[in-house]
């Protein structure tokens, strides 16, 4: 009643009814025009983006549409105060790749198979038992339908719901080592090989925390069925918590000693998923890459602001930095020790829609996951109520009856679109990298120097 009902436009958490309607717009309609005007709070703290006098015109700009995509829209025929009536159709739509030469690299001179993007938003990790079947499906088949984009498996392990669209796949590795495990838990370099040579398998991620819980993965025993069980290895209705820290390392040599090995091993490009918090842990691994010339491809930062199936109120609310102070940090760090150039960061946290995108690739990102604008996209409507099996969308649950109302071919448009006008939106803003002025790296971050693209209130 609060969120429907109450709750102003700009109201509400984790996402404001505008923010949550931004996404059902561009994956419904693919367009999200409004008119009068903004109903931001301007007086509010905030991001701003600088304008130029002359702006590239749309035939002047780096992109590749050469191949449309030819995806469903809805279409409006009538709508009063309480009705609305409309019809679905057809539609080609430019997908504004990359071109080749502009195409993100991940493992370039690293790995016998790089990892080759041509668009800058992906979806984030989200497993198979966090989520049903027909969510996973769903978005599957609209990244692959999307192109250029990418799919992270999350730490539940690879599943045939994962591989539906054949999308280009991230495969996350978490501490309880699911899809990648012995029966009795150990790490099976079998079956990371099997893994690794699978052609839709790009690259591996691994989680070693991430915004909402810094601490393994949780899931509640109702969403264990034997399929999910049989993927992970583990007891079928039993509620898994996985361990804070993997036991193959314990420090930052052995964490890039595993690396090493699993890229030789697998051929593929490795990276880590990291919270920011510990500024002195944070440029102590940066400065064993220096060192060492060893280190993961790609850094994915999460801010703590992100979101999960279930983890505890206090972590979500309290630990670790929010995106928009971590990631500067670390792309600074990066640079004060010589190696940006030999590392992608990735950037996740609420960036659900084109200007929040703009602004972390502004502020040191090369690439951006989103998690729930994904699954607003396939009829999410945060109800908040993911640990409990009881989603009544059927997007964050496994019961069959509850995921009736999710239809993958239909969900699958909206998951194409919404990539679709994200990438549209921010790559005709052309936002340009940060500027490399020194910045305080002590821990305070709120004494972060902005650069000249971004601006904060």
């Amino acid at each position: 009643m609060r969120q429907y009902l109450f709750d102003g436009d700009n109201e509400g958490k984790p996402f404001s009814r505008k923010e949550f309607q931004d996404v059902v717009k561009a994956g419904k309609y693919k367009e999200r025009l409004i008119g009068f005007g903004s109903l931001k709070d301007f007086e509010a703290e905030g991001f701003y983006i600088r304008n130029t006098l002359f702006p590239k015109l749309t035939d002047e700009m780096k992109v590749d549409n050469a191949e449309k995509i030819k995806t469903r829209v809805y279409k409006i025929d009538g709508e009063g105060l309480f009705t609305r009536k409309e019809h679905s159709e057809e539609k080609l739509a430019d997908p504004y790749y990359l071109q080749d030469d502009d195409a993100v690299v991940i493992g370039e001179h690293t790995c016998r198979y790089p990892f080759r993007v041509k668009g800058q938003v992906g979806q984030s990790a989200m497993s198979y038992g966090a989520l049903g079947e027909k969510a996973i499906q769903a978005m599957s088949k609209g990244l692959g339908l999307a192109g250029g984009t990418w799919m992270n498996s999350g730490e539940g392990g690879l599943s045939e719901h994962h591989l539906a669209g054949n999308p280009d796949i991230m495969m996350q590795i978490g501490p309880d080592l699911f899809g990648v495990r012995k029966p009795n838990g150990e790490f099976s370099w079998e079956e990371f090989k099997k893994k690794s040579e699978m052609p839709q398998v790009k690259a591996f991620e691994i989680k070693l925390a991430q915004g909402a819980k810094t601490r393994g993965g949780h899931v509640e025993g109702e969403k264990v069925n034997e399929e999910i069980a049989k993927i992970r290895l583990v007891e079928v209705g039993k509620t898994i918590n996985s361990p804070n820290r993997f036991y193959e390392f314990s420090d930052v040599p052995s964490l890039f000693d595993w690396i090493e090995e699993l890229r030789s091993v697998g051929g593929k490009p490795v990276g880590i998923k990291i919270v920011v918090g510990d500024m002195d842990a944070l440029e102590n691994m940066i400065s064993y890459m220096k060192e060492s010339e060893k280190g993961p491809d790609f850094i994915t930062v999460d801010g703590g602001e992100g979101g999960t199936g279930a983890t505890y109120q206090e972590l979500a609310d309290t630990v670790g930095l929010p995106i928009n102070s971590a990631l500067p940090v670390v792309d600074e760090m990066l640079r004060q020790y010589g190696i940006r150039d030999r590392v992608k960061l990735i950037a996740s946290g609420k960036l659900i829609t084109p200007d929040k995108i703009a602004i972390a690739l502004a502020m040191g990102a090369d690439l951006v996951n989103i998690a729930r604008g994904m699954m607003i996209s396939v009829g999410c409507i945060m109800a908040q109520v993911c640990h409990t099996n009881t989603c009544p969308a059927g997007v964050a649950t496994t019961d069959k009856k509850l995921q009736d109302g999710l239809v993958v071919d239909e969900k699958m448009y909206r998951v194409a679109n919404y990539i679709i006008h994200c990438v549209k939106d921010f790559t005709i803003w052309q936002p340009q990298p940060v500027s490399t002025a020194p910045r305080n790296l002590n821990g305070s971050t709120l004494s972060i120097k902005m650069n000249s693209d971004v601006y904060r209130r």
